[in-house]
């Protein structure tokens, strides 16, 4: 028998606590970004035309019957779409970067497309600017409308079995561990070969 003012059980208790613990939501991957885009030439002119996405599906904007909806494959599958409007016009400035702004969006290329970004942007009139971030290079410019993009390429190949992101993690314990300033070729190295420690071999 249980007395006045006694605990219940603890079975009962872990019970009690899961039942007002807030869950979270648990995401798997970005399912598609989507901007706001001037008109529709505009849109497959640049996402098509000058960064190669497949245009695949068109059809209405079903939340606003003053738009039309077009999506595009960036390459892994995935859609960036684009909200358009035969009325409009190319914004021709830089997109807001207030709280709340998307700053830019960032696309992987490959070690040779990288190199050839600056001289194609080049010959398209399309000012940019180059950053080393320690473990990727990037080059920055803006589409018509003014949003920033990246053209990102990591300065590391993954070994097979791994994810990019485990290479990352493991070269940012490295830098902190060493209490360096940032991210940079000797911890992706060796952050690469401790990935490869994990791996069976035999014994000798």
């Amino acid at each position: 028998m249980v007395g006045h003012g006694m605990r219940r059980s603890t079975y009962t208790d872990i019970h009690y606590l899961e039942a007002l613990t807030v869950r979270k939501i648990q995401v798997q991957g970005v399912h598609h970004i989507t901007i706001v885009g001037s008109t529709r030439t505009s849109a497959i002119d640049f996402w098509e035309g000058v960064l190669g996405m497949p245009f695949v599906l068109e059809q209405p904007n079903l939340g606003n019957a003053d738009e039309n909806h077009l999506y595009f494959d960036p390459g892994d599958g995935r859609l960036l779409t684009v909200f358009t409007n035969e009325s409009r016009t190319d914004a021709r400035r830089h997109a807001p970067r207030d709280i709340g702004c998307v700053e830019h969006l960032a696309f992987n290329v490959s070690r040779a497309t990288f190199q050839q970004v600056p001289a194609r942007l080049r010959e398209r009139g399309i000012e940019f600017l180059e950053r080393d971030r320690g473990f990727m290079d990037s080059i920055y410019f803006h589409d018509p409308n003014g949003l920033k993009l990246e053209m990102a390429c990591y300065k590391f190949e993954t070994p097979a079995g791994f994810r990019d992101v485990e290479v990352l993690m493991t070269a940012q314990r490295l830098r902190i561990e060493r209490s360096d300033h940032h991210i940079t070729a000797d911890h992706l190295a060796d952050a690469i070969a401790l990935l490869m420690q994990t791996r069976d071999r035999l014994a000798h």
